[in-house]
Order: structure tokens, then sequence, then C-alpha cells
């Protein structure tokens, strides 16, 4: 094969995140709902009879199903099926920041409006202990703690180290990770969870 054809192989391709085939993808929404006539963001608190984090707060969301269209689809899905709703209840869908974490998962969050009270949710108890909101405005005003965590590389035991310059001595670039809170009554709200929220929020800022 000669260079040009060779070249002629990537004419047309279009680049995604390297290894991506090998993460899942999630979809989550970050819902509004209307309380007495003002806006609210909805949690849902993971049931105890989760295998994978129970009681943890969290935005309904999930695993991208192959009979989903993409990551919305799925995020109205998992939402449509954890509170008891109807798809069409869930409207104005967009898009926030997506997210790569360290554990073999992409999540690709989203903004929406849940066209119901709370009153009228219906959540599937196999996976939602309980739902609550707080208010927008107390959120926009309420300055989060944040704290850091320094990510640390370990080489497996039987790493090559002869096979690469400095051996045991090699500095690998350290990375440092914000860890994000909100608390709200008795609830501490934390994680990616909090990390969407934060992103948010800080949008939502920049267009006041």
């Amino acid at each position: 094969m000669d260079e040009q054809k060779w070249l002629e192989t990537f004419r047309h391709r279009k680049p995604r995140l390297l290894g991506a085939g090998s993460y899942a993808s999630f979809g989550i929404l970050l819902p509004l709902i209307r309380v007495d006539g003002k806006p609210h963001i909805l949690f849902e608190v993971r049931s105890q009879d989760m295998r994978r984090q129970p009681g943890e707060i969290c935005f309904p969301g999930g695993k991208v199903d192959p009979s989903d269209q993409g990551e919305k689809e799925a995020a109205i899905r998992e939402t449509s099926e954890e509170l008891g709703i109807s798809l069409d209840e869930v409207r104005d869908v967009y898009p926030l920041d997506y997210i790569i974490t360290p554990f073999g998962t992409m999540i690709y969050p989203f903004v929406g409006r849940i066209e119901t009270s709370p009153e009228d949710l219906q959540p599937n108890p196999a996976e939602v202990g309980e739902v609550f909101t707080v208010p927008l405005d107390d959120l926009l005003n309420d300055e989060p703690d944040i704290y850091t965590i320094d990510v640390k590389m370990h080489p497996e035991e039987s790493f090559p180290y002869d096979r690469i310059p400095g051996g045991k001595q090699y500095e690998w670039q350290a990375r440092k990770m914000q860890e994000v809170f909100y608390y709200h009554e008795d609830k501490v709200i934390w994680g990616l969870t909090a990390r969407i929220l934060h992103h948010f929020l800080s949008e939502l800022k920049k267009n006041q």
C-alpha cells in the first residue's frame, strides 16, 4: 500500500475518544420541577436494596441500552422508569458537559423539565428509596464545600520499570480531583451528582 492510499483511510474518519469502545455510556438527567410555582431540582435517594451505592443521593439515569437512540433517550427513559411518569412528561432536555470517569464510564448529563407535580410521582421502590426537591434559588445562593483529592499512580508489581527512563524513580504525573459537597437539611449531596449540579449552577450564574 503506497503512502497516499494509506492516508486515504483517514480522510472521512470522525474522531472520537481514544479507547471509547471499552467505556460504558450513561445518560443522566438533572430534573427541574415546579413546587408551589417555583423551580426546584429533584433528587433521588437510591434504594437500600441496590447493589451499588445504596442510600446515596443521585439524579435519575442509567446505562445506555442498545434499544436507546443515544444518551439523551437513555436519560429520558430511565427518568420515566425511575419516577413512574410518562416519557412525554420529561420535556426540554438539553445537554450539559459530559464526564469521563476513572472507572471506565462516560457520563452524559442533561437538564430537563418534569411536567408534573412531586405528589404525582410514583418512584420505583426497587431503585428509589425516596425523592426530595431543593429550591433552585437556594442552590444558586449556596456556596458548596470543595475538597481536593490526590490521585496517585500505582503500577502493578510486574510493571517493567527497566524498560522506561528513570525506572522505579520515574516521576508519574500527579493529578488532583475536586470533590464537591452541597447540604440540604439532613441530606448530603456529593460525588458525581454534586459535580453535575455544580456545573449546571455555574453555567446558570454565567448568564444571570
